[in-house]
C-alpha cells in the first residue's frame, strides 16, 4: 500500500508595532489546515514571532500586507483596530485520506 500526501495550508496572521516588516509582534492569529493542531485565541502569552522577518527566516511566505491608511485629521490618538496586519502561509504536505 503507497501513502499519497496532499498540501495543506497554514496561516499566520501578524500584527505588527508599525508598518515595518523588522517591528515587534502586538497580536497574532494562526490557522492549521492541516487539523494537526487546533490554536484558539489567547492561547500563549507569548507571539510566535517577535518580528515579520522572523516569520519570514523561518520559511513563511508574506502574501498581503495592511495598507497603509494615515489616520483621519483629530483621530490620531484614538483606539481602534489593529492596522498593520500581515497575512503569512506556508505550504504542508500531509498525509491524504485513503478512499
Amino acid at each position: 500500500m503507497t501513502l499519497s500526501t496532499t498540501v495543506r495550508q497554514q496561516v499566520l496572521v501578524l500584527y505588527l508595532d508599525t508598518s515595518a516588516l523588522d517591528s515587534l509582534v502586538k497580536g497574532w492569529a494562526r490557522y492549521d489546515g492541516t487539523g494537526r493542531t487546533r490554536p484558539t485565541t489567547g492561547d500563549s502569552d507569548e507571539p510566535p514571532y517577535r518580528t515579520g522577518v522572523e516569520a519570514l527566516l523561518d520559511g513563511w511566505r508574506l502574501f498581503q500586507a495592511a495598507q497603509l491608511i494615515p489616520p483621519h485629521p483629530g483621530a490620531e490618538h484614538e483606539t481602534s483596530f489593529l492596522k498593520h496586519e500581515f497575512f503569512f502561509e506556508r505550504l504542508v504536505e500531509t498525509a491524504a485520506e485513503p478512499g
